[in-house]
């Protein structure tokens, strides 16, 4: 199994080098940067500069506020630059994100992001190939490239397009279209990926004559895990209010409702429009944290992880120690995951 570190939003651009550094050297395959507080391009830039060995995703850069060309020319040049090692994670984020932070036209996002996912590979095989750009969807519509724009072929063109999914239509267009699917922590249960995400992947592959197979499953649980018991109970606690604030949110719900627990989601949602944050937490029962955060120390979680998510998905994510006191148990431990 590959072990994919993630970095907070927050992380500033002139830490990311270093940070990007220490995970290589931690012994991770891979790490997911996000697109949130900054820029995820210039992250995943930084990241893959200052490693020789690391792959680095964008998990996952906020799509439709950026056009598809933008992306396609930053993509390949980090490919290039990189030798191969940058991965291309995309999501739709929510309407109101979309319309009112971004200021951006919304559209249905299960079109407008299988035209997205199209219109890069069409411009990707322009560059590569040279032949001319047509391409005319409902949303995007690409029909010019002049040979003075055109970058032109690298060695590694086959970037892995990876798309975030949640609900059952951007994970069927997943299993149609996507090299990769990154589950959200949210609805990352073994329980939801068998009964929800791999059946949606299969429907989706099916309607086009798809392997199944080829859209590789990277889950992204919160996974409660450190060096002491205090560690563990500090994590567990941290993990808690995570997911009290995320499935405040309604469209985080699939998991909620697939174990019974919608009433929790809703009180939730109650409780953030009415700004009553601090108490949030305690929503999120014992019950509920263990079924959807798995917990060991580092010396047992590689076996609590390969009894949950063995044979079912290539990729996990894995949290990066905050006390770097604790890097070499942690080592052990990502070594350990990677032969499940």
């Amino acid at each position: 199994m590959q072990v994919y570190a993630t970095m907070d939003q927050r992380t500033p651009l002139t830490e990311v080098e270093s940070f990007a550094q220490r995970v290589e050297a931690l012994g991770y395959d891979g790490l997911s940067v996000p697109d949130a507080v900054h820029d995820g391009l210039l992250l995943a830039q930084a990241a893959l500069r200052a490693t020789r060995r690391l792959r680095v995703a964008t998990g996952v850069l906020v799509c439709f506020p950026r056009s598809p060309m933008v992306v396609a020319l930053a993509a390949w040049d980090l490919q290039a630059a990189s030798g191969g090692r940058f991965e291309l994670g995309l999501g739709t984020q929510v309407r109101g994100n979309i319309e009112k932070r971004y200021s951006t036209p919304w559209t249905p996002p299960r079109r407008r992001m299988g035209e997205y996912v199209a219109a890069l590979r069409a411009i990707w095989a322009a560059f590569q190939g040279g032949e001319p750009l047509r391409f005319v969807g409902r949303d995007y519509q690409f029909t010019r490239l002049q040979p003075f724009f055109n970058p032109g072929p690298i060695e590694h063109p086959a970037i892995p397009i990876l798309l975030g999914a949640v609900g059952p239509k951007m994970t069927e267009l997943a299993g149609e279209a996507a090299d990769g699917i990154m589950t959200h922590p949210t609805n990352s249960s073994p329980r939801f990926l068998r009964e929800v995400t791999r059946p949606a992947l299969a429907a989706g592959a099916a309607r086009v004559g798809r392997n199944p197979g080829e859209t590789a499953l990277l889950v992204g649980p919160f996974l409660v895990t450190g060096a002491s018991k205090d560690s563990l109970a500090a994590q567990r606690e941290h993990v808690r209010g995570l997911l009290a604030f995320l499935y405040s949110t309604p469209a985080y719900w699939p998991t909620l409702e697939l174990f019974g627990w919608r009433e929790v989601g809703e009180n939730l949602h109650r409780s953030s429009r009415e700004g009553h944050w601090a108490m949030m937490s305690e929503r999120i029962g014992d019950e509920m944290l263990a079924a959807l955060a798995p917990e060991a120390p580092y010396s047992e979680i590689a076996d609590v992880v390969r009894a949950e998510y063995g044979g079912l998905a290539s990729r996990i994510n894995f949290p990066v120690p905050e006390d770097s006191r604790d890097d070499e148990a942690a080592a052990d431990a990502i070594a350990a995951l990677r032969e499940i």
